[in-house]
């Protein structure tokens, strides 16, 4: 393996791992939300996940703008960013169901990256009925998670890297998918907390 070839791996393992810290720090610190229960929450909740999808799509494609090189740097911000909306956007969700109270970093993490890993969660979040069950997580199981998820998402970012060396079409590409992935998880969040939520401890 050349040392050019050798630096490739090693930036991508160091991407890997900060994608990893970034999601275990985002869902550790779950955001208050200024929205009020109201009457017919879902009407509220599907304005509040298209306004978030509008702004990580004008987010998202405004920092792919720089080509090249510049791009690449520009794929972590990036990401932090959209995903910080996206948590505001599921408190926000879950405050007009009035289901604050029940937003935990289980809540959100499943709610923020299930469309990516639905296996991941399968013993934390299970639908019965008319109602989810929550089983408490552990510190442990959520870094775990964290990192599993950096490596997926890390896959998907090399994947479609090259995108990033074509400027403009590369940030319609990239504001088109943040718009797709936040409408996912509104839709995942709506889906949690219009239903009866139990906490398994």
């Amino acid at each position: 393996m050349s040392k050019n070839e050798i630096a490739v791996v090693d930036a991508h393992q160091d991407l890997r791992h900060k994608v990893g810290d970034a999601i275990l720090d985002l869902v550790l610190h779950v955001p208050a939300s200024n929205e009020a229960e109201v009457t017919q929450p879902e009407v509220r909740a599907r304005a509040v996940g298209r306004n978030a999808a509008r702004h990580a799509s004008l987010m998202a494609g405004s920092l792919a703008l720089p080509p090249g090189f510049l791009g690449w740097l520009t794929i972590l911000p990036e990401l932090m960013g959209v995903w910080k909306l996206q948590a505001q956007m599921v408190a926000d969700i879950a405050a007009v169901y009035g289901k604050s109270a029940s937003l935990g970093r289980e809540q959100m993490i499943y709610c923020l990256f299930k469309h990516v890993s639905a296996q991941l969660f399968r013993d934390v979040v299970v639908r019965v009925g008319e109602r989810y069950l929550i089983q408490a997580a552990s510190l442990s199981f959520i870094q775990s998670a964290a990192q599993t998820l950096g490596v997926k998402i890390t896959q998907h970012l090399i994947g479609k890297s090259v995108s990033r060396f074509v400027p403009l079409v590369g940030a319609v590409g990239v504001g088109a998918y943040a718009y797709f992935d936040t409408t996912q998880v509104a839709k995942t969040a709506i889906e949690l907390f219009s239903k009866d939520i139990v906490i398994d401890i």
